[in-house]
């Protein structure tokens, strides 16, 4: 079983040494994701519901270029800034998540690449 390096104009690029995702078998690994807009590369450190709204947007476009969508996401891992914004970021990150939500870790850190306040990170199976 090799790896497949997944990548897509529909969401940004790297911002380090690292693929937007990798699948190997039925399972696609998916790096983080924070609020960058991909066709611009601009970073929106604005109000934690848009950074969510934006996270996810770019989370769903790596899932689809690898054919997959969110009712493929078996563990979510979300990194946050401030706690304080875990209701909001749930109030959104709810909307993908409906039916059978994925396993799930909240991991509150000192600070985040391009000084975001959220980044999620997600596995999927293509059998969930």
């Amino acid at each position: 079983m090799s790896k497949k390096i997944i990548h897509t104009d529909h969401a940004p690029k790297a911002v380090g040494p690292y693929s937007q995702a990798v699948q190997l078998g039925d399972f696609l690994f998916c790096s983080g994701q924070i609020s960058i807009d991909p066709k611009t590369q601009d970073v929106f450190t604005g109000d934690i519901k848009t950074q969510t709204e934006m996270v996810l947007k770019n989370v769903e476009a790596v899932l689809k270029e690898a054919g997959l969508n969110f009712s493929h996401v078996v563990k979510t891992t979300i990194f946050l800034t401030s706690m304080s914004d875990f209701a909001v970021v749930n109030e959104v990150y709810s909307t993908k998540f409906t039916a059978q939500p994925p396993a799930r870790s909240t991991v509150a850190v000192s600070a985040l690449p391009k000084g975001v306040n959220v980044e999620i990170e997600v596995i999927a199976n293509k059998n969930a």
